[in-house]
């Protein structure tokens, strides 16, 4: 399959829900884009070459087991439909559980396994401003080539009547990328690197925390689940409360480390580098390249902001990606004022947009 076929593809919606349990929606998921997740795991080389070796090894066992007791125990609903993910797709759980927990094992592998060149996987873009003349998040979707034609949105429906939107990697928990739920919260995720001395190993992966967030009522709900997690990498949060047309930036470490930045008329552009959380962090070229730019370029209008993001003018590392390693899948921008959030596929600079949601309506259908 060609890389125009795979552009090609319409990003599909798969709309699951009530379940009678977490296990079934999982399975649910599983079974629809059993393809897809097949097709990502044989083209996922971190998995292939790096984390399933790693997982055959005796030194990983009392890891792996420890990361399955710790989530069993505090997601158990989580748990399962993961596990129904990977049963409905028919394929190994080990498999669907690395993939899941990849940022939380990758810089804990012997350095022997490690291959450098496709250790980066996901990078991604994001600014946020909320001025009186306009409150907007907008997201570039960064990941590795191998996940081109390897997304889908789920359309959740809990059996509390809760229903979220999730942009899904294939086989991963919803959302490591961007989520809205019917409570009217909202968020996108940049991955940050910090050193390996910050990590603790075996600690809460973001994929759970992420689709914990997916459930959450408000911001100062989704901050009081983010805070509790006991993480063991960490993460950059954006969350939006569209009610409210309220932003914040949450970097978060392990050790219970949390910063809290609130979104206000100045705009701020986050890649993915801790900005005000003190951490030991992996000096990232890429990203300090996209943050100097992105101080460079007009950011006084919402063409600005897509403009920013659709940016290609450094040779090495621009702000939207085509290859060959790195990728923007698609851009998300939330609106708060138009009450949307919009998936737009091709540079946002001139893309067309793919999906429109409601953000301020039960089912996220437009009127």
């Amino acid at each position: 399959m060609g890389s125009s076929s795979m552009e090609a593809e319409a990003l599909e919606i798969f709309e699951v829900g009530p379940c009678e349990d977490a296990y079934t929606m999982g399975f649910l998921i599983g079974q629809k884009f059993s393809n897809k997740i097949r097709s990502r795991l044989a083209r996922d080389l971190i998995l292939q070459d790096q984390l399933l070796p790693f997982a055959q090894t005796l030194e990983s066992q009392p890891l792996i087991q420890f990361l399955t007791d710790n989530h069993r125990t505090k997601f158990p609903s989580y748990w399962d439909e993961l596990i129904g993910t990977a049963e409905g797709s028919g394929v190994p759980v080990l498999d669907i559980m690395l993939i899941n927990f990849r940022k939380e094992l990758l810089p804990l592998l012997p350095k022997t396994v490690m291959n450098p060149k496709i250790d980066t996987l996901d990078d991604c873009s994001d600014v946020l401003v909320a001025s009186d003349s306009m409150a907007i998040v907008a997201h570039n979707e960064d990941a590795n080539i191998a996940l081109v034609g390897h997304t889908y949105l789920i359309k959740g429906t809990l059996s509390n009547r809760l229903s979220f939107i999730a942009y899904t990697y294939a086989g991963e928990l919803p959302s490591c990328a961007f989520g809205l739920n019917s409570h009217g919260l909202a968020f996108t995720l940049n991955s940050v690197p910090p050193s390996e001395s910050e990590i603790v190993a075996g600690g809460i992966g973001r994929n759970f925390i992420s689709r914990d967030l997916l459930e959450a009522k408000s911001i100062d709900d989704a901050l009081c689940r983010i805070e509790s997690a006991e993480v063991s990498a960490g993460h950059s949060y954006n969350l939006i409360e569209t009610r409210t047309r309220r932003i914040i930036n949450v970097e978060t470490a392990s050790r219970n480390r949390v910063s809290v930045y609130e979104v206000g008329e100045t705009p701020f552009f986050h890649a993915n580098m801790y900005l005000h959380l003190k951490v030991n962090q992996v000096h990232d070229e890429n990203s300090l390249t996209r943050q100097r730019k992105a101080t460079t370029l007009p950011k006084s209008s919402k063409e600005d902001l897509l403009s920013l993001l659709g940016d290609t003018n450094d040779p090495t590392y621009p702000i939207y990606m085509t290859g060959p390693t790195l990728y923007t899948l698609c851009t998300a921008v939330i609106d708060l004022d138009e009450q949307t959030l919009s998936i737009v596929e091709g540079n946002p600079r001139k893309g067309e947009i793919s999906h429109i949601f409601s953000t301020c309506s039960e089912d996220f259908k437009m009127p």
